[in-house]
């Protein structure tokens, strides 16, 4: 197996921090202006570049806020969604992988212990439902957790669509940020529906989590 390899493992996982060190180096060109000049020179194919885009800002510990922004204001509410939701997924997937399989003692040694150590307990107790809560609520940063997430026993497949499913929320609410700020900017129809959608995602993204807390404490205690 591939992953087995000692000598891909090596490469790799070299390859890895030199593109996480260029990434740092080059910050400063990872902005909206930039990003979006990138996307219109390549027209048809702008989604299929933005999805790689994303992959590797996931991969690389770029912030994907941005991105997601982006993809609201350049593509639309429904279309950003859909292509900020497929490369925060794979690059996610991804980064889950590097750190299971190929990077693990590196990826290791980047993350506090006693962060590690809580990630670790809270799926071993509560499994896919730590991630589901994770994703909605931010308690570490996104990128780190998923390189995190590969170094629990967490099934490949548990993780891959709790993930998905509980990034949707902060997703479209990014995604629909992105597109109201050029609505807003540049005065189109419907401003004040626009807004209000707007200010709904974001209450029902607060409330959210609440709930679903609430949700598994009542099974919890029914299942005693």
């Amino acid at each position: 197996m591939i992953f087995q390899n000692q000598k891909f493992k090596l490469i790799f996982t070299l390859l890895l921090l030199i593109g996480i060190i260029f990434a740092i180096i080059n910050r400063g060109n990872y902005n909206n202006e930039n990003l979006t000049n990138i996307l219109e020179n390549y027209g048809v194919f702008a989604p299929v570049i933005f999805i790689l885009i994303y992959v590797l800002a996931t991969i690389l510990f770029l912030p994907g806020v941005i991105l997601t922004m982006i993809a609201g204001a350049f593509f639309g509410p429904g279309l950003g969604l859909l292509y900020a939701i497929t490369g925060a997924t794979i690059g996610a997937t991804l980064s889950f992988l590097n750190a299971r399989y190929i990077a693990s003692e590196k990826i290791e040694k980047m993350i506090e212990g006693n962060k590690l150590d809580y990630i670790k307990k809270s799926v071993e107790e509560e499994g896919w439902k730590f991630v589901a809560f994770t994703r909605l609520v931010p308690l570490f940063p996104f990128n780190l957790l998923n390189y995190s997430f590969g170094l629990t026993r967490i099934k490949l497949s548990d993780y891959i669509w709790s993930s998905f499913i509980f990034m949707l929320p902060g997703t479209l609410a990014y995604v629909y940020l992105g597109y109201a700020g050029t609505e807003i900017l540049t005065g189109g129809e419907n401003l004040i529906q626009t807004i209000l959608i707007l200010i709904t995602i974001f209450a029902i993204i607060i409330y959210l989590p609440y709930y679903i807390k609430k949700v598994s404490n009542m099974e919890e205690e029914s299942s005693v």
